[in-house]
């Protein structure tokens, strides 16, 4: 057993639901301090569409260990070489966009996997042992047991492929990236138009049937989010840095602006 687990790793396969709290900005130790002081499972690291540096990444994911916070990173596609340096360095978990087709999936999932179920290197002492590992091969074991593989589904074609991707063996989640999904189905930011549903259904299907877990990404509406969590999903990007100082700096500013309103007519009386 590695020195760190993956909590919500064990959440997904107890059937559970794993929340993630993204960062596009935050860059120190506090990050994953704030996320599970909240109550997340996951600190969702975006390299995809963040301006981090894999060191950047790397201090996060240390940062995260000791909290019981998952490290997950989502890498450019094709982006292998950094997964698997981030792996090497703290992360718990890698996100893969664009993944459409089973031979892709089998591609991602073989290079985060070490021997038998993969073709992953050995880096030396990894972060997940505290640097301080025991034999190599008890090592990968169980450091295969402890990453969780996210592929995304972002196209029609991924989604008529859910099924021979569910069944690729090291694959954890689908994850539906709803909003490219949307861009790719000619129906931009419409996440509840009757193709996205469909889509769900589908890859959710194809989830049970193999012992995948369904994910949903880019979905914020409650009423939407219910919808699709309805439908299955367990793995849920609940919101990032920047959307959760916006949301909560937009809250309490209508606070005090109601605040305001009520003062100033009793000051204007007192004058």
């Amino acid at each position: 057993m590695a020195i760190f687990e993956n909590k919500a790793k064990r959440k997904l396969e107890q059937g559970g639901i794993a929340v993630s709290f993204g960062v596009h900005h935050l860059r120190t130790a506090a990050a994953p301090l704030i996320a599970a002081a909240t109550g997340h499972d996951i600190l969702f690291i975006d390299m995809e569409h963040g301006p981090y540096t894999v060191q950047e990444a790397v201090q996060l994911c240390i940062a995260a260990l000791p909290t019981g916070v998952a490290p997950v990173v989502r890498v450019c596609a094709g982006a292998r070489d950094e997964a698997t340096r981030l792996l090497d360095n703290g992360a718990l978990g890698i996100v893969v966009p664009h993944v459409d087709t089973a031979a892709e999936a089998r591609g991602v999932a073989d290079a985060f996997h070490y021997p038998p179920e993969g073709r992953r290197s050995w880096g030396g002492p990894p972060a997940i042992y505290g640097y301080r590992p025991p034999g190599v091969a008890q090592a990968m074991a169980a450091i295969n047991r402890e990453i969780l593989t996210v592929v995304m589904i972002e196209s029609p074609q991924a989604v008529e492929n859910a099924e021979e991707i569910a069944a690729v063996r090291g694959v954890d989640v689908l994850l539906i990236g709803t909003f490219d999904l949307t861009a790719e189905l000619g129906i931009a930011g419409q996440v509840t138009h009757p193709k996205v549903v469909d889509a769900y259904a589908r890859v959710g299907a194809a989830c049970l049937r193999h012992g995948r877990v369904l994910g949903m990404g880019g979905i914020n509406d409650p009423d939407d989010m219910a919808r699709y969590l309805g439908m299955g999903a367990r793995y849920l990007g609940a919101g990032s840095d920047q959307s959760y100082i916006v949301s909560g700096a937009e809250a309490r500013m209508a606070l005090i602006r109601k605040m305001l309103g009520a003062v100033a007519p009793a000051a204007t009386e007192r004058r």
